[in-house]
């Protein structure tokens, strides 16, 4: 048996929802942009990396950023989420059966476009399949929170909520407590996340200039306080965007995309980022910003046109090396998805070239 599942790419934040809002995307090309995690039966062929007497465990990593990651085999996400989707299934008196796990890592690390959330739900979701989803919908996006959490040091969704469910995801608060005293009101039980509409029509040209910004770093060069004023006009911003949405208005969608409380203090990790702003208004973009914790920018279009003159401008001034890319994309509704046979061959077709 062998299973191949793919996670896309996802664009957090989207300048107006700090660590609230994340998108799933896709290549307007029809390649991949995400990683894939194949789960098959344990051969003799392979190498047991398990302890005496666990399960046979087997894994390989190939793809172009393979070689990013670190070697050692507990670091891996691929392999935290076998560890993780294991304590799950002894929790309920099942055990995981032997196996082999490949990661192809088609993502940059420190991308900003979700790549570790890519590889923790691809490898959730193909475990999951291989054992014929013992796991409900809940308790997965819940291992995924735990999962990025070991990169990021806190659980976070926005990322792996749309890489596994596609689409605009809206990330909510775990309980509600309206005032102090007051007791606990628990959200209905799994609902971390809420689909938000958006256009389908809007491309999000997205560029990676081809270096690195760990998490981390762009997490610590935030302040840790913001004025009342601040707070006030995220707010507004924010909760425009989300009235927009269902308005269907695109214009005041577009105009709220903007950002108080990461994007000021980050610009200054990216490369020309002042110019490229300046640049992308002039070629019509209809906002523009960070994606996620950089260094990949985001620009906004509602027309093809448009977007491929801000791949131009993207191709010319934001680019470093042979690393970066520009890829005009559009939202992803399917998030994690489980590969044919076909589609898996013509992903390694796509490898090769």
């Amino acid at each position: 048996m062998q299973v191949a599942v793919y996670a896309p790419a996802t664009s957090a934040n989207l300048s107006v929802g700090f660590d609230l809002l994340g998108l799933a995307v896709r290549r307007l090309d029809g390649k991949r942009l995400g990683d894939i995690v194949v789960a098959a039966d344990f051969s003799e062929q392979d190498t047991n990396l398990a302890r005496p007497g666990e399960p046979a465990l087997a894994f390989a990593g190939k793809g172009k950023f393979i070689g990013k990651l670190a070697d050692k085999l507990e670091t891996n996400l691929v392999y935290k989420a076998y560890v993780l989707y294991r304590r799950e299934l002894q929790a309920r008196d099942h055990e995981v059966k032997p196996l082999a796990l490949t990661l192809y890592k088609n993502m940059p690390v420190g991308s900003g476009l979700g790549s570790s959330s890519s590889s923790a739900v691809a490898a959730l979701v193909a475990l999951n399949e291989f054992h014929g989803q013992l796991l409900e919908k809940t308790t997965m996006l819940a291992l995924m929170g735990e999962l990025e959490g070991t990169v990021s040091g806190s659980a976070h969704y926005d990322n792996v909520a749309p890489a596994y469910l596609g689409g605009l995801q809206l990330m909510l608060p775990p309980a509600y407590a309206p005032y102090p005293g007051a007791p606990e009101r628990p959200v209905k039980e799994g609902a971390l996340t809420q689909e938000l509409p958006i256009f389908e029509q809007w491309y999000w040209v997205l560029a990676y200039p081809g270096i690195v910004i760990k998490t981390e770093d762009a997490r610590r060069i935030l302040p840790d306080s913001y004025s009342r004023s601040q707070i006030i006009a995220q707010t507004a911003y924010m909760a425009s965007f989300v009235h927009a949405l269902y308005l269907g208005d695109q214009e005041l969608a577009a105009r709220s995309l903007r950002d108080l409380v990461a994007e000021p203090y980050r610009e200054q990790l990216l490369p020309n980022a002042d110019k490229i702003r300046t640049l992308l208004y002039q070629a019509g973009a209809l906002a523009c910003g960070i994606s996620g914790s950089g260094p990949t920018f985001y620009a906004l279009a509602n027309n093809l046109a448009t977007a491929q003159k801000l791949q131009e401008v993207f191709a010319q001034h934001y680019l470093q090396n042979e690393e970066g890319f520009v890829y005009i994309c559009q939202t992803d509704f399917d998030g994690a998805v489980v590969l044919s046979e076909q589609e898996f061959a013509q992903f390694l077709r796509q490898e090769e070239i």
